[in-house]
């Protein structure tokens, strides 16, 4: 399979590019600085491009069969809305190239039904979180949004606290749903999303995921 990676060298990115090899899969990775990706393999390719600029994109999407997207809402207040802007970048791309499958790196508390969920992760941490981040879940939202409204078969992975402990290869998942539990390894978000690309009931989906 032909994947491009956009947010290569962001936490989830970066694992996304090397499982993928693992896996087999042929990469492209979009990256605004090729050096800080420090890859060499002979299935990656690594593509100096904007992954906010469409025009950037179209030669990095063009011909592969999905498009995973790393790039998340870069902190509070951040003027470029980077989680939104990729995805309207992407989603332009992809119509003017005709790649139809992308998955994105969302968070778990988006999930506003509470389906899923412990009543204090629902009704306590939900709240306080958005209270505190709200410009960041708020760009998320304009994120998933921009992906229904595509056309495209978009899957919005949904996770709770990201750590940087080992990935174990297993993850817990709901669909429309979750995540259940508290945190997820990193490196078992990108596993989830690598395995979700052929998934059909994850398309046009939200997905909560944790460990």
């Amino acid at each position: 399979m032909r994947i491009a990676v956009l947010g290569a060298t962001g936490g989830i990115g970066r694992h996304i590019v090397t499982q993928a090899l693992h896996d087999g899969h042929t990469v492209t990775a979009a990256v605004r600085d090729p050096a800080r990706l420090g890859l060499n393999h002979p299935r990656l390719t690594v593509a100096r491009a904007d992954a906010l600029d469409p025009a950037s994109l179209k030669d990095v999407v063009a011909g592969t069969d999905a498009v995973l997207s790393g790039i998340g809402a870069a902190g509070r207040r951040d003027p470029l809305k980077p989680a939104s802007a990729s995805a309207r970048a992407a989603a332009e791309a992809m119509a003017a190239t005709g790649t139809r499958r992308v998955l994105v790196v969302s968070a778990g508390p988006l999930n506003r039904t509470g389906a899923g969920q412990s009543f204090a992760a629902h009704r306590v941490w939900r709240p306080l979180l958005w209270r505190i981040l709200r410009d960041t879940y708020s760009d998320l939202e304009v994120m998933e949004r921009v992906l229904r409204d595509s056309g495209l078969e978009w899957t919005a992975v949904r996770p709770p606290r990201l750590t940087d402990r080992p990935g174990t290869g297993r993850y817990r998942y709901e669909v429309d749903a979750g995540p259940r539990g508290t945190s997820v390894p990193r490196a078992d978000v990108a596993r989830a999303m690598l395995d979700f690309i052929g998934v059909a009931e994850t398309v046009a989906r939200p997905v909560g995921v944790s460990a």
